[in-house]
């Protein structure tokens, strides 16, 4: 059902976002506790405000209101994904060279699951981030196929 709920958004969602130059970056359709939330995370380049995400979210309830896709009560959120934003797509990672990242591996990659550094390159669906080993710097070569999760990762 989860995956169905999600699929419809994204239809109904498309348009509006399409007409306002903002990005999808997400959509989760969880429950926690007793209550389900649908979380839609939107972007565009340079940022977006609370007036855009509440525009977005207006719009697409005035949607979901007439289709009616989701049958139980749910709390509808829309924001942006926040500085540490998911790298969801091939896009996502060329959209973010020289940024530091963060990923976790389906599997070990040089031993390891996960890495932070700055994201070199992506070429051939090879993602080459540089990481620090105690006081060098090295590059590694990862799989586009092995990630599993990454994000930006903010630094301090």
């Amino acid at each position: 059902m989860s995956s169905q709920v999600i699929k419809t958004t994204e239809e109904l969602l498309h348009p509006i976002l399409e007409h306002k130059g903002l990005e999808l970056v997400d959509i989760e359709y969880v429950k926690e506790g007793k209550n389900w939330f649908l979380r839609i995370y939107i972007d565009k380049h340079g940022g977006i405000d609370i007036t855009e995400c509440g525009d977005v979210s207006e719009e697409l309830s005035e949607k979901l209101d007439q289709q009616d896709p989701i049958k139980e009560a749910y709390f509808l959120e829309v924001s942006s994904p926040g500085v540490e934003r998911p790298l969801k797509t091939k896009d996502d990672f060329s959209n973010n060279l020289n940024k530091n990242i963060y990923v976790k591996l389906y599997e070990p990659v040089e031993g390891e699951k996960e890495y932070e550094g700055i994201l070199k390159d992506f070429t051939n669906n090879i993602l080459t981030l540089e990481i620090k080993v105690k006081t060098r710097s090295k590059q590694i070569e990862i799989p586009y196929d092995k990630i599993a999760k990454a994000r930006i990762a903010v630094t301090f």
